[in-house]
């Protein structure tokens, strides 16, 4: 096992020379988002915005505008205590049934068990694509950086900068890749005890309502569209930072950061399910990280 001191000077190095992307300004909630239901749910304590979950209704938001390609971060203080059944989600999703999304899924438990993250990404209304690992933290005591890199090259997933997930565009070996309809931002939360936790089998406890998830850090830095049906301002010529190979594929160390999350911290990965896929999927057996 690598060690965690290691790791954390890794992470810093990469943060500081490597590139986790160029400082992004946050913003206030209402600059970038607006509730999008259940709005009497979602509360605005000064720079903190809460959801709040009981057994009348879950809530959400949704960013103002829709993007192609860039970086969002979000900071989440996950629902404490006993969570189990509830499922907090922060992502990116196209609109209609050929969508595209990328999520980070947050799977409440009992007290005293470690919080499961689930990422998913769809392609063209395809999805199943589920990798789950245990934080090297608890979630619930403080705020933690949740992020989102997509470019024309990959789509990375960074927890407080640290890479779990990275996606490459795979398109010459005939794999779909997310490139071509614009995103919107979005993060809810709601009751999923028929599956969130040890698989449907513990259910949500109401008498610890209500289920509160909190926001602050509010950044998003990426190319905005005018409309979603005009992209050209966003997959033209213009160069962005994003475009940078540095920033594109992963360096050395963020390498490094990836093996070390799967190979201490992942417990499921769609890629080993011979059940659900008995022939491994194309993009596994391109996978470096396998």
């Amino acid at each position: 096992m690598v060690g965690m001191g290691w790791f954390m000077c890794m992470a810093m190095i990469v943060c500081l020379v490597i590139s986790c992307g160029e400082a992004v300004q946050e913003a206030k909630f209402e600059e970038l988002y607006r509730s999008s239901w259940a709005m009497d749910h979602c509360l605005n304590d000064g720079e903190v915005t809460k959801l709040k979950l009981d057994k009348s209704s879950g809530a959400g938001f949704e960013s103002r505008s829709k993007y192609l390609f860039g970086k969002v971060s979000i900071q989440i203080k996950l629902v404490e205590g006993d969570s189990a059944g509830t499922v907090t989600a922060f992502y990116m999703s196209s609109e209609g049934s050929n969508h595209n999304e990328f999520d980070f899924e947050f799977l409440g438990n009992k007290t005293g068990e470690p919080y499961i993250v689930q990422t998913n990404i769809y392609v063209n209304g395809v999805g199943n694509r589920e990798q789950r690992l245990n934080l090297w933290f608890d979630p619930t005591t403080g705020f933690h950086t949740y992020s989102i890199l997509w470019s024309k090259r990959s789509v990375v997933f960074m927890v407080d900068e640290t890479v779990i997930r990275f996606q490459k565009n795979l398109e010459d070996k005939g794999i779909p890749f997310a490139k071509d309809q614009a995103m919107g931002v979005y993060s809810s939360i709601w009751n999923a005890d028929d599956w969130a936790t040890q698989g449907g089998l513990v259910k949500t406890d109401w008498s610890h309502a209500p289920f509160v998830a909190s926001y602050k850090g509010f950044a998003i830095d990426a190319c905005e569209v005018p409309t979603t049906s005009d992209l050209s301002k966003c997959n033209g010529d213009q160069s962005f930072w994003w475009d940078e190979p540095t920033v594109s594929e992963l360096s050395l160390h963020q390498n490094h950061q990836l093996i070390w999350v799967r190979a201490n911290h992942m417990i499921y990965d769609y890629c080993f399910d011979s059940t659900r896929f008995p022939v491994t999927p194309l993009e596994c057996q391109h996978h470096r990280h396998l």
